[in-house]
This record gives structure tokens, sequence and C-alpha cells, in this order.
């Protein structure tokens, strides 16, 4: 087994020292044996270690005393206390301490084996825990999401390789946000980082901007030039918009990147560089493959390491702290004294739903500060959003009212969710209900099947976890409307 989690056993005899090893050692695990509490307590001291098999009967100290040590310490440890007296005070007195788990001899090497696995993931998922709380910032991202971890730990594991990286995501997503973090993870952050955008520049021009070219090469080529390849030696190319490059030049593309040789445009003369690719796009890259706009083999050279950032609309508990951090830093910009968003603002912008992602949030609190003064950023600063085609934007200006307390866009009028049908009575219509009521009951339903498990509902109903919390703030509008 590699990457052995570290395991301390403290225990005073030779024997079950032997047999508990042994039985440890049968299922993969390491483990380094002390037999007194004063060697336990010098292992400590080293750290690494995240299981403490502890017998509390020790020659030179009672084993309690140790636990409370790494509870005072605050140690990332597990301990799972070991004793032939078990009583319901000891049990009692060391799970106060904060103890995992407790072993009365005799007990089976199954017994053992179940309880230090158990140790070690719940080590795993309090260590999962901590860093959720800890990266709420990450090389230029915010937020503290479950989404975002994943790709905090992904940047992370993936920095340290010279394999390609292929980003995927929306329009504002942060994809260029994620290939400089991956490069400033990287052993090549002191070197040059180099974005390219494939849709920016014409296809006649591209393959000069990635590669160079010499004098004379084409009409206007006055000069020699480096190309964003030579520029970005030793250190990381970007190329985004990556589905937007030409057939042609995705052959020259690929045999670069197998080779990592070029001629520069209008040049016979080889040049290697040393360079790490990562590539980025906001379409399907599999179906730019399949329509035939994109080389498999490129797709296949490119994607040995997918990242998929996720839309701002499925990453609820981050939208407004990344609003507050544009709101803080524009308003330094502009000299304004902006610092806080009211409630009412606040509810605006965690229920709209971000067709344009952080790029379209960054513009509509920029705008909002521009074209207001004040301390406090109210609802009725923020741009009109109701131009996006979304139930939530419908939502959003609902609740949105102006100065002299007109509602920017009314809730539609109950009648507006009948179905009508004109073979059908009058007398019957009054029996059918609002489609958001239905709606309700379907989704509260679900919640009620799943023991109140939002999450397990969502999957259930094939729907984001976050649509069913913004529904919930709609329906508390939509009932007051109701009558």
């Amino acid at each position: 087994m590699t990457d052995t989690p570290s395991i301390l056993l403290v225990e005073d005899t030779a024997s079950l020292v032997a047999v508990y090893t042994s039985y440890l050692k049968r299922s993969g695990y390491e483990s380094t044996q002390v037999m007194s509490g004063k060697e336990a307590l010098h292992e400590l001291e080293g750290g690494g270690y995240r299981v403490i098999l502890l017998d509390l009967q020790l020659p030179d100290m009672d084993g309690i005393e140790i636990l409370r040590m790494v509870q005072e310490r605050k140690l990332p440890i597990a301990v799972v206390i070991i004793t032939s007296n078990a009583s319901v005070n000891i049990a009692v007195e060391s799970m106060r301490l904060g103890a995992y788990d407790f072993l009365e001899k005799p007990f089976s090497a199954d017994r053992l084996i179940v309880t230090v696995r158990n140790a070690l993931k719940h080590m795993q998922l309090s260590e999962m825990v901590e860093a959720i709380k800890e990266r709420t910032h990450f090389y230029g991202f915010i937020g503290s999401s479950f989404a975002m971890q994943s790709i905090y730990r992904t940047i992370d594991s993936a920095a340290a390789s010279k394999a390609t990286v292929f980003i995927t995501g929306e329009s504002g997503t942060g994809k260029e946000v994620c290939a400089e973090a991956i490069h400033k993870c990287s052993p090549r952050a002191e070197k040059p980082f180099i974005p390219l955008n494939c849709g920016a520049i014409p296809k006649d021009l591209m393959e000069s901007e990635i590669f160079g070219h010499v004098k004379g090469a084409f009409t206007g080529a006055i000069g020699n030039r480096d190309g964003a390849a030579t520029q970005a030696d030793g250190g990381t190319l970007f190329l985004d918009e990556i589905c937007e490059m030409d057939l042609d030049l995705q052959t020259k593309l690929l045999r670069f990147i197998q080779s990592g040789t070029f001629h520069k445009v209008g040049s016979t003369r080889l040049e290697k560089v040393n360079i790490r690719i990562v590539c980025a796009t906001n379409r399907s890259p599999l179906q730019e493959v399949q329509a035939g706009r994109f080389r498999e083999d490129l797709y296949y050279r490119l994607h040995v390491i997918p990242i998929h950032l996720p839309p701002l609309r499925d990453r609820d508990e981050d939208i407004l702290e990344i609003a507050k951090s544009f709101l803080v830093e524009y308003a330094k910009e502009e000299g304004k004294e902006f610092s806080i968003f009211s409630s009412e603002a606040a509810e605006v912008i965690n229920n709209y739903n971000w067709p344009g992602n952080i790029r379209q949030l960054q513009n509509v609190i920029r705008n909002s500060i521009v074209l207001n003064e004040g301390k406090v950023l109210t609802a009725d600063m923020l741009p009109s959003l109701s131009s996006q085609n979304s139930s939530v934007v419908q939502y959003k200006e609902s609740v949105t009212a102006s100065d002299d307390g007109n509602l920017g866009s009314s809730i539609p009028d109950a009648t507006d969710f009948f179905v009508t049908d004109q073979a059908t009575p009058a007398t019957d219509l009054a029996e059918v209900l609002p489609l958001w009521m239905i709606e309700k009951d379907a989704i509260e339903g679900a919640i009620e099947k799943c023991d109140g498990n939002i999450v397990k509902a969502a999957s259930l109903l094939d729907i984001n976890p976050s649509t069913i919390y913004r529904k919930k703030a709609q329906w508390k509008e939509l009932a007051k409307k109701t009558p």
C-alpha cells in the first residue's frame, strides 16, 4: 500500500504489540510501536501520525493524560482507546476528552482494522472540512462552496505536472483565472504565463501569433517576431477558446505538442521550447469533435487533465461573497464610499440566475457604483436585469421596489397560471391550482420522502439543489399575491 497512513501504537505488553502489529500489517497498515507514555509524547512531538491506538494502562503514566494533551494542543489525530478494564466511567471520560473510539481487550483483527479504517476516514473528512473553512480565496478565485473546493484540489494536484489541462465552462466562469492559478501553483510560477485567445485573432494571423515569423514571411512582416510559444518558454502557454482554431493549424499544434518543436512562419530552422499547455473552451469539445470542427487526436492529446468550472448559479453560497469583494474593490477604484449591500440588494443578487456568470456580476456591481452615491448599495441602484429570460429574474424584479413603492415588474396574476380550455365549465376552473403550487407540492413531497434531505430530493427530481432554494424564495412572494 503506497502512502500508508501513519499509526502510532502505544502498548506496554510486548506480546500484544506483536499481535496488533501483525493485524495491521496484514491489512496494509504500517505502524510505529512504543511501550511508554514518555515515548508516545516524544513521537507526537514529531508529528505525522493520524491515528493513535492508546493503551490506558502504561507503566509511567495514565493514557488519559496523553489523550488530554492531544486535545489541549488540538493535534489532528484520531485517538482510539485500548483497555482491559472497560467501564462506563472510563468510556465516558475518554469520549468527553475527544477519543474517537473505544476498544476493549481482547478484540479480533477485524474489529481493530474496521476501527482504524473508520478513524482514518474520519480524519480525512475532518481535513476536508478544515480545508473548506480555510480556502475562501485561491489564486484569484473567491468562494468556499463545495464545487470550488473540488476545483482547488484538482489545481493543487495538477499544478506540479507537465500534463496538458483542458478547462471547460460557460463564458465568464473564470477559465483564464483557473489557468493562471495552475501556473502560479506550479514549479513554472517564476516563468512567463502567456495567454492567447484563439477566437479573437484572424485565422490568417493565428499561426504567426503562436509560432512567430521571420522578416518577409508575408506582407507586413517587416521584421522577425517571436510567437507565444517562444515567449512562454519555461512557463505556461494558455490557449483560450481552443475550439475556434482553424483545422489546418490544429494539425500543426498537434505536431508541436508531440515534439515540442516548431518552425516560425517563413523559416526552415527548427526551434524547440519547454512549455506547459493549458487550453479552454466554452463549447462542448466532444460535440465539436463529432461535428468535425475539432480534431479527435488533438482533443485526446489536450484532454489529459479536465477541469470543468461550474456556472455561478451553481455556487449559491459564493455569489454574495464574490459580489462583496467586487463592491469593496470597485468602490476604492472609483473613489466611492460603498461598503455594504442592503438586505434587499443582497437578496436580489443572491436570487438572480447570472447567465453571464462572474463577468456579468462584475459589470453589474461596477455599474451600480459608478452611477450612484452612498455607503449602502440598495436594490434600486442595481441595473435592470429584466432582459434576461429567467424565472429567477422574474422573482428578482417582483421583489425589487422602485423609490415610489411600485414594483419594477409585477408578479403575474394568479389567472396567468391556469390551464384554460374552452370546453371546461367555468365552475371547474376554480379547482385548477396555479402551476407554482403544483410544482411546490411536487418538490416538497420529494423532500419529505427524502427525510428533509434537499440534495437527495434534487437528485431524484433531476434538478440542482440551488434551484430548490430559489424556488422556496419565489413561493413566499407568490403566496403573498395569491388570493
